[in-house]
């Protein structure tokens, strides 16, 4: 069984996707400068999982290696909605999660953006609605942005993050 699989490998060697193309270290400092402009400080993100199947958490996860480096850029994810800037919604709202969401919103301090993450967190996606979702996180609150995709790839997810920042807190500024 092995052996067939070597064979192929030693054939066409071993198939991956392509690297995804490099950040610029100017970039980098742009998207610093222009976070801590706009809030002062860090931003600091809440993700709540509200019934996904965890493809964007994969995605998310990957922000936070070292090829992303999202915390180089002034981003963080903290545990406590009390410490957060942002929220990120992944997943169809199942009904027992609309609550919770709601919770985490409230606790929030102002000024709070919320954004969509994944085709699920904007209109419930494949699980749509149903006896156990109510579709999409503007059901439950005011989404500020939305982030198409399933999953969104990571470069997508830092660029809605951005967009939904710059929008928000810099049109509040100024």
């Amino acid at each position: 069984m092995m052996w067939p699989t070597l064979r192929q490998i030693s054939k066409i060697g071993i198939a991956s996707e392509k690297a995804p193309l490099a950040i610029d270290l100017e970039v980098h400092e742009r998207i610093n400068d222009e976070i801590l402009k706009l809030l002062g400080r860090a931003l600091t993100i809440r993700e709540v999982d509200a019934g996904s199947c965890n493809g964007c958490e994969l995605e998310l996860n990957a922000l936070g290696n070292v090829f992303y480096n999202l915390e180089g850029l002034g981003i963080k994810f903290v545990a406590s909605p009390r410490h957060a800037d942002m929220l990120l919604v992944t997943g169809p709202i199942s009904r027992h999660m609309s609550q919770a969401l709601a919770m985490t919103f409230e606790a929030m301090p102002d000024p709070k953006l919320v954004v969509a993450v994944g085709d699920c967190a904007i209109n419930g996606g494949i699980f749509g609605t149903s006896y156990a979702t109510i579709g999409g996180a503007s059901k439950a609150l005011v989404v500020d942005h939305e982030i198409p995709g399933c999953p969104p790839e990571p470069i997508e997810i830092l660029q809605g993050i951005l967009t939904a920042v710059r929008y928000r807190l810099g049109r509040r500024r100024t």
